[in-house]
């Protein structure tokens, strides 16, 4: 499983690489869970970044296909291969297909087909009125994505091991690499939340604020990022090749309608 760390600036970035990250993230925390860096912060991150290294960009949430086809064309402009895209206010799947299909074609047009799309599904739903996590796997899967994202809207709120038990992850994980998708956890993770995403069977664990010192607003230190690289280990998960989606796969993550069971883990 490979460790993906959240920075702000080219500074963080050299942080986290001397740490040991696999994949650096531009975001803004102080703009939300995805929120955007700006085009010049972001062309610093790339530019610290060595070409061998993952760089992936969050967009925050998409709301009109105009907007986010042009920002997605404008950020894939960068060294980024990777953006993320979330649907928060969006409960329709076809609205939900829409607005990240406008979103794969940004990216594909701004770097040759280079960089591609992440849909990011949230744990807490229904706090924020987007699609259930299995609902998004059917969107991706359909939009053309090459990648799905589960992680939290709300910060300040439960964890993802708070929302989500282990069956449902791992559930939810196998349809979408059965989906052939990449497979992205985040949502508030620490260090002792690592082996359960890994044993889940999530390619890519996504951590901020336990890669910072004070915290998700607080800056990534090499010292952080070392140890939660021991945790995670550094082995990628296989090639999603394959885009076929079982047909009868079912489960609570992604039955429509169901939202996540707060469970209790020991």
């Amino acid at each position: 499983m490979r460790l993906l760390v959240s920075v702000l600036s080219g500074h963080e970035a050299d942080a986290a690489l001397a740490g040991g990250a696999d994949i650096i993230d531009a975001k803004n925390p102080a703009s939300g869970p995805l929120g955007a860096v700006s085009i010049p912060v972001l062309f610093d991150i790339c530019r610290v970044t060595p070409t061998a290294h993952l760089v992936t960009a969050a967009l925050g949430d998409a709301e009109d296909e105009g907007a986010i086809e042009e920002m997605a064309r404008a950020y894939a402009g960068t060294n980024a291969g990777l953006i993320k895209v979330g649907f928060a206010g969006t409960s329709s799947i076809e609205r939900t297909v829409s607005l990240l299909k406008a979103a794969v074609r940004g990216a594909a047009a701004g770097s040759g087909n280079r960089c591609g799309v992440v849909a990011v599904a949230y744990a807490d739903a229904h706090v924020v009125k987007s699609l259930i996590p299995g609902a998004l796997t059917d969107a991706a899967v359909t939009a053309g994505a090459r990648g799905v994202l589960l992680d939290t809207a709300d910060k300040h709120g439960p964890g993802l091991r708070d929302l989500v038990s282990h069956a449902e992850l791992s559930a939810w994980i196998a349809g979408a690499h059965q989906a052939g998708l990449l497979v992205a956890v985040a949502g508030r993770l620490q260090a002792a939340d690592l082996r359960f995403v890994r044993d889940a069977g999530a390619d890519i664990a996504g951590v901020r604020g336990a890669a910072c010192e004070g915290g998700r607003t607080g800056r990534v230190t090499a010292e952080r990022v070392r140890a939660l690289q021991i945790l995670c280990g550094s082995t990628a998960g296989p090639d999603r090749a394959t885009r076929h989606r079982p047909t009868g796969y079912s489960d609570s993550l992604a039955a429509p309608g169901v939202p996540f069971r707060p469970s209790v883990h020991g």
